[in-house]
């Protein structure tokens, strides 16, 4: 029995060692204890870390730095002010403790083919129109249904509905706000929804995983 133990414990010592020099390998680390993390998107297991190369530029759209206002305009720090606003570690931990665990959910609120083109991973579609549209009914609980919502007596009940972390493209686009300020109308509770306002463009500028989705294949967007 003492040799067993021994062996066990010698096995995950050899683990953490491993695991160790496996992260210090990371000269770019998201913050100094938390290299990188995994995620599931859509099936396909994720690894969202940032960019190694430490003279990457952005050259993509999102090197842009303006665009008309109206509509592109600067949105202030809070959506609502009972909705709380969150930072990209914010959005990372939230992956990692929430949706990891089946109790949260991301929420890219840009139209399809934005989705498509390029997201965050573990996000899934809710383009900021589909509230807008005064959909029927049975498509609204539906869709909250999908969010972990219960209909009871006709109404809607969010007590197990599940953490929501909405974004867009970035300070400048309203599509996220409006979203959520749509959410906050059919009842869903503001305590379970978080804001990132920075979106896509401050996901890229600090070099962080995306994905590619075309038809059923999911590219990693540092996978070369």
């Amino acid at each position: 029995m003492r040799i067993v133990v021994t062996l066990v414990l010698l096995v995950g010592l050899a683990f953490g060692a491993i695991k160790k020099k496996e992260d210090e390998i990371y000269l770019v680390k998201i913050t100094p204890d938390i290299p990188y993390v995994y995620v599931d998107h859509k099936g396909v297991k994720v690894k969202v870390m940032r960019i190694q190369d430490t003279n990457h530029l952005l050259t993509d759209d999102y090197s842009k730095t303006s665009r008309p206002c109206p509509p592109f305009c600067i949105h202030p720090i809070k959506v609502d002010k009972r909705v709380k606003t969150v930072a990209t570690v914010e959005v990372v931990k939230f992956m990692r403790d929430k949706v990891n665990s089946g109790k949260g959910i991301i929420i890219d609120a840009r139209l399809p083919k934005w989705y498509y083109a390029e997201t965050i991973p573990s996000a899934i579609n809710v383009p900021f129109t589909f509230l807008e549209s005064n959909p029927p009914k049975e498509k609204v609980v539906a869709f909250f249904k999908l969010l972990g919502a219960k209909e009871k007596n006709g109404k809607l009940d969010f007590s197990n509905a599940k953490e929501l972390l909405i974004f867009c493209n970035g300070v400048w686009c309203d599509q996220s706000p409006r979203l959520i300020r749509n959410l906050i109308k059919y009842g869903y509770p503001t305590d379970k929804i978080l804001y990132y306002r920075n979106g896509m463009q401050g996901w890229k500028l600090l070099g962080l995983t995306t994905v590619v989705e075309k038809g059923n294949f999911i590219k990693n967007s540092q996978t070369k």
